[in-house]
């Protein structure tokens, strides 16, 4: 059958399947086609594209002089391979993106080919022509029941992250970068009833749970003119419009943390965001530092934390290996935020309880109809 003749049988209303039974070209090798066509269009060609297609290969980092360095199995290796003209590349890719960077705009984020996430910075913020990030997404979505395989959540942790999540729970995902945070919660809402509807709010596409309910919503930057700039503040307020089962948060880092604790803080519950943290003591900190550029004094912000948030889910990166190590409660003292351990696991896979579990216990059984 011609293309013609099967554009013929889909216009007369025959299923796609029953059109492209026997087509020469499949829908793997189509879509396959268009990654790597969209990829030459942005410059990715050669050795720079076989490394993001290769599923140990998670970070792509490209230097101001043109050389490459990459992340295999959690250890950095340096290539022999060089980037003639880094900026140019950089331009390239995040017209891509549909981003713009230029002089006016010399930082940028965005997603490439589907699925890496590219940030790049020009000269003169960086010396040389342009240093630029690409982490690729997990090729693979874990389970919880296949990072608990890996090591990645005692049997405890694990218990205690399916209550939280069952019982509709707030719950911070902390931890370094590169500690798993995003394929942590991926798994998790992955796990929860076809039934909810997620509303997942991001700067750029990373969370792809295996999901039948989710609408993903990306921020926007400003175009040439300064104007068409959609926040993440913005993005949580028309999503608390859209009926949430879920509302998640890939990552707070700026304002938008005053309007998730306001939604919190009038009825919504299970949400879930992540936050760059060195130890799960250091979120308070973070907490007021993100409350401080929306305006919120400590003893607000503490209060509306206090009484919005449940726990906190600490990630630990040691070489290759990436674990959760700490489940924490948030509790307010005077005017002070403060963690409380509940569970907590050394590098060595050691368990110890902390004082924190009690208060979790008591909230977990609070909560039971």
């Amino acid at each position: 059958m011609s293309w013609q003749s099967r554009a013929s049988a889909l216009a007369r209303g025959s299923s796609r399947a029953d059109a492209l039974a026997d087509a020469p070209v499949r829908a793997g090798e189509l879509a396959r086609s268009h990654r790597d066509a969209t990829a030459r269009e942005a410059g990715l060609t050669g050795e720079l594209l076989d490394l993001l297609t290769d599923a140990a290969v998670t970070d792509v980092l490209v230097n101001p002089d043109g050389s490459v360095v990459i992340e295999r199995a959690g250890e950095l290796q340096p290539l022999t391979m060089r980037i003639e003209d880094t900026r140019a590349l950089a331009v390239r890719l995040a017209a891509s993106a549909g981003r713009r960077l230029d002089d006016a705009a010399p930082i940028v984020d965005g997603t490439i080919i589907g699925n890496v996430r590219l940030h790049a910075i020009l000269s003169p913020l960086v010396s040389g022509g342009a240093a630029i990030s690409l982490r690729t997404a997990r090729h693979h979505a874990f389970s919880l029941n296949e990072l608990a395989a890996r090591g990645a959540l005692h049997p405890r942790i694990e218990q205690g992250v399916r209550a939280l999540l069952s019982r509709g729970a707030n719950v911070v995902i902390s931890g370094a970068t590169g500690t798993g945070k995003t394929t942590l919660l991926s798994a998790l809402l992955a796990s929860l009833p076809a039934r909810e509807r997620l509303l997942i709010i991001e700067e750029s596409h990373e969370l792809r749970p295996p999901h039948p309910h989710v609408v993903a919503l990306q921020s926007r930057t400003a175009n040439t003119e300064g104007r068409g700039a959609v926040t993440l503040s913005e993005l949580v307020r028309a999503a608390l419009r859209m009926r949430p089962d879920r509302l998640v948060l890939g990552e707070a880092r700026g304002a938008e943390i005053r309007d998730v604790l306001a939604a919190l803080n009038t009825g919504h519950a299970g949400c879930w965001f992540t936050l760059h943290a060195n130890s799960a003591a250091d979120v308070p900190a973070r907490l007021l530092a993100l409350g401080a550029l929306a305006g919120l004094s400590e003893a607000a912000l503490a209060a509306q934390a206090a009484a919005a948030l449940d726990a906190i889910v600490h990630l630990r990166r040691d070489g290759p290996r990436r674990y959760v190590a700490e489940l924490s409660v948030l509790q307010r003292r005077g005017s002070d935020l403060i963690v409380v351990p509940a569970l907590h696991v050394s590098a060595a896979g050691e368990l110890t309880e902390g004082p924190g579990l009690a208060a979790m216990r008591g909230e977990a059984a609070r909560t039971q109809p």
